[in-house]
């Protein structure tokens, strides 16, 4: 999540005090009120389906009831918190800002956090939580027994206040109003914490309580930055929730299972949940984030260095060859050594003719050979990949542009005597069209890392002819309309649409298959 735009959840005010004229105790009904959520139909929010049978892009065969899931708000994602920590609340009967706390150090595992409160060992699970047992009194409380009229120093700023201008967590560390404030502020605006901040006293690690932090900063730009960083955590520890991916966007998915499956967001942004990356049929997550690291180090450039450098066999300063004799003379001012660039052998016993090179040392000269060629072909066959998967990139951007263009054109067809539901035609072909290159895109991510076998060709098969299809369709949509060619267009646009799509879902069945049986083996870098 980007922002805090659109937060809007208040913690119950209800708190125990820790000033000394307090000895209410906080009681189970401590909850987080903020309302019923109401879920969103899955098949709304992300799950429309399309006419391959698809739900929210979801691979070929795959009903809606296969993976289904829900787009929540900000809001409803909050509720869903409040729901958790109310839920456990009915069976241990704790203040609710203290299970949060539990919760959160179990990352909401409700199941581990039941099984580790009945084992019999409360006093070391609130330990390792970092919280003071609700249902004892600490011991080691420092309650000041001066009266509240009597001034006393802060141990942070060293300011005489009133007692009652103090306040603390459980621990019995008591603070001036102030020194709290700044604290809080600078933990949850300068070092983005939210739920481990701790207590300010030296050596000491309990933690603050949602209610104090509340009460304690009046800043509401620090109170929502608060309530984004305990929520974002709320989300990032459940297995079964994921923000959407897109900027600007506050929505979270939620499944009934974590997998590497494709959701979509009310935004439209369709990504695998597993990831977060865009959705990639049919290369798994594992193998396109190879391709993003690999992509992103600029691994390449090292390989272009190491096919067109090599190091001074005498000082090892990197050398790049620049000309085409293989007689190298060290740019080191302290070395100055004479070489030669095939085998790194003395120039001067076999002066400049090749021959004599590969006989002064022909085993050397060999093996700097075929390292050359060796990352050479490396290189050529990195680029053959990334280029093509650059192309289908650039072209999906273009292709969605192509929408503009075909609600212009369909006006255009209506005016020749055309129905609205007849142009509807150019609309479903840019959809597929749009699906042929995002597919496209990542089959070059899975062919760089297979070995070739002869499920291999065949998959190279089936990948070159849903190219050749899908650049023909592509050059159909960008033809002009005019009443001679109206009807020659749409039989031939809806013809094409409906063999890319029928090629694409060979291709993903094909691969799937593969998964299944195990036909696939992979190239390591």
């Amino acid at each position: 999540m980007d922002s805090d735009e659109g937060y809007n959840y208040e913690f119950d005010d209800e708190e125990e005090e820790c000033s000394e004229d307090s000895g209410e105790e906080e009681t189970a009904d401590d909850t987080l009120e903020l309302g019923e959520v109401e879920l969103v139909d899955p098949v709304v929010a992300g799950g429309e389906r399309d006419d391959c049978g698809e739900t929210g892009g979801s691979g070929p065969g795959q009903d809606e009831e296969d993976y289904r899931f829900e787009v929540l708000t900000a809001e409803q994602i909050l509720q869903h918190m409040v729901e958790c920590i109310r839920e456990v609340n009915e069976v241990i009967q704790n203040p609710a800002t203290i299970t949060r706390i539990l919760l959160s150090h179990f990352n909401w595992d409700k199941e581990k956090l039941m099984e580790r409160y009945f084992d019999g060992n409360l006093d070391k699970l609130f330990s390792e939580c970092h919280v003071i047992n609700p249902s004892k009194k600490s011991r080691t409380r420092l309650m000041n027994t001066r009266s509240s009229a009597q001034d006393m120093p802060c141990q942070i700023c060293y300011l005489n206040y009133p007692n009652s201008y103090f306040t603390g967590l459980e621990c019995g560390h008591k603070f001036c109003m102030q020194c709290w404030g700044d604290y809080l502020t600078t933990k949850i605006i300068e070092e983005g914490m939210g739920q481990t901040i701790s207590c300010p006293a030296h050596s000491c690690d309990i933690l603050v309580d949602d209610n104090t932090v509340m009460r304690l900063i009046t800043d509401s730009k620090v109170k929502l930055k608060y309530q984004h960083l305990i929520t974002n955590s709320f989300v990032e520890c459940n297995r079964l929730l994921k923000w959407c991916p897109a900027p600007d966007c506050h929505h979270v998915v939620k499944v009934q299972y974590p997998d590497a499956k494709p959701v979509r967001c009310k935004c439209g942004r369709q990504f695998c949940f597993n990831c977060g990356e865009n959705w990639h049929d049919p290369v798994k997550c594992k193998w396109l984030r190879k391709w993003i690291k690999k992509c992103d180090d600029d691994s390449e450039t090292s390989n272009w260095i190491a096919a067109n450098t090599k190091e001074c066999p005498k000082c090892h300063v990197t050398i790049e060859k620049d000309g085409g004799c293989n007689h190298m003379v060290c740019r080191n001012q302290n070395c100055k050594a004479e070489f030669c660039w095939v085998c790194l052998g003395p120039w001067e016993p076999h002066g400049s003719a090749w021959y004599n090179c590969n006989r002064y040392n022909e085993d050397d000269a060999k093996a700097a050979r075929d390292a050359q060629e060796r990352s050479r072909a490396a290189l050529q066959r990195y680029l053959f990949y990334c280029n093509r998967y650059m192309n289908h990139m650039q072209s999906l951007r273009f292709e969605h542009k192509l929408y503009a263009q075909v609600k212009q054109k369909m006006e255009e067809m209506q005016q020749h005597n055309m129905s609205w539901i007849e142009v509807q035609f150019l609309k479903k072909a840019v959809d597929v069209l749009c699906q042929c290159r995002s597919t496209l895109m990542f089959t070059y991510v899975f062919a760089f890392y297979l070995k070739k076998n002869n499920q291999s060709i065949i998959f190279e098969n089936n990948q070159a002819d849903l190219e050749n299809a899908t650049e023909v369709l592509s050059g159909y949509l960008e033809r002009d309309i005019s009443q001679d060619s109206l009807q020659d267009i749409k039989q031939k646009v809806q013809d094409k649409y409906r063999y890319c799509e029928s090629r694409r879902r060979v291709l993903l069945q094909h691969v799937h298959e593969g998964y299944d049986k195990d036909l696939w083996e992979y190239i390591e870098d």
